[in-house]
Order: structure tokens, then sequence, then C-alpha cells
């Protein structure tokens, strides 16, 4: 069977565009229809491109092109796992960001390949992580600096109607049921009864 090459791209998002990595993988001669492409954050593993690609696609002595390392995964512990997985079925990778990968070597030198590699990718895959860690603490700060403020997360707390007092002093004094009461107010199940707890709390005050 004829060896095949691969190409891979992820981006964190649905919002996100991947064509400049897949422009780079055709431009480095990966046809484009052996191109996966993945819209999903680089912290999750469970992606379904990625893992038809390497449980399904992908065979020994065939070859995955990256544009970046970092489209593997952002965390340094999965890189290295990916690639000594990849290793072991004997699957080339080429990282279009570490020439040193796309280098071709006899196999009497191929343990100097193995070696730059691995410590190139140490290094980058520690940046990676890094570079994830920054962005995480960058958004928890400015969680707490936006609560600071007084902003509040999450879903808005529901308005009480106008006819709220009058239709449930009816529903207490039971003349008519709280489905009856959310008709008449215009309100679900969910928010009627939400409500009803929030005003139970605010009563306790």
């Amino acid at each position: 069977m004829e060896n095949r090459v691969y190409g891979y791209a992820r981006v964190s998002s649905k919002e996100q565009n991947a064509d400049r990595q897949v422009q780079a993988l055709i431009e480095y001669g990966v046809d484009e229809h052996n191109i996966i492409v993945d819209k999903k954050s680089g912290r999750d593993m469970k992606r379904d491109g990625y893992a038809s690609l390497k449980n399904f696609m992908l065979r020994s002595g065939d070859t995955l092109v990256v544009k970046e390392l970092d489209r593997l995964s952002r965390s340094k512990a999965d890189i290295r796992k990916e690639l000594e997985y990849f290793k072991e079925h004997h699957i080339r990778v080429k990282i279009l960001d570490i020439p040193t990968t796309l280098a071709e070597f006899s196999a009497e030198q191929e343990w100097v390949m193995d070696m730059i590699n691995t410590i190139l990718i140490e290094v980058l895959g520690s940046m990676a992580e890094a570079e994830r860690l920054k962005i995480r603490q960058r958004q928890r700060e400015g969680i707490d600096s936006a609560k600071q403020r007084g902003v509040k997360f999450g879903r808005p707390n529901a308005e009480k109607p106008a006819n709220w007092d009058s239709v449930m002093e009816k529903v207490n004094r039971g003349i008519i049921r709280p489905v009856d009461a959310m008709r008449e107010m215009g309100l679900k199940k969910g928010t009627y009864y939400n409500l009803i707890k929030r005003h139970s709390e605010e009563e306790k005050l």
C-alpha cells in the first residue's frame, strides 16, 4: 500500500478561520483532500477530526504534517504523548514551523534528528503550555476585575411582572392554581418558581 501524507489544522472555536494553516499545508504539498480541520480548543484531546485521522486514516509509513506544534495540543504532556504514539506506530510527523522535522536523514543519521527534534519539541511544548496558562490567568483576572466593578455574569434575574402581587395573592388564597398564575403573568414554569424562591429569600433578609 502506498504511503500517504495527511495534514491537520486546528483552530480553537467555530468563529476562527483555519485558512492560513490549510494554505501552508497545501503549499508544502499536502493534497487538500487529505487535510483534516478541527474547530475545538487545544486543551481538549477529544476532537472528531483528529480522532478519525489518528485511529482510522494514518497507517504505518504515513506522514502527518501540521503548521505548528500546538495544533496537536496546548499541553506539553499531551504533545509528548501524541508524538510518542506516532513514533511507536512508525508515522512521521512534520511540523512546518520546526524545519529540522522536515529534513530527510539517512538511517544512520536518524538518531541526530530525534535528538534535535526532542529538544525543540520540549522547548516549544513548554512555550505552548505556558501560553495556555497565561491566557487562562488573563481570563481569570478579567473576570475578577469585572466582578469588583459590579459586573454580573450569567443570565440576568427575571423581573417580576406588574401583576405579580395581585396574582400571587389569588394563588395563596387558593382561588387559582400555579398553572393559571403562570398563564396570567406570561411566565414559564422555571421562571415562575425562580421568582417565588427569590421572593422568599428577600422576605428573610
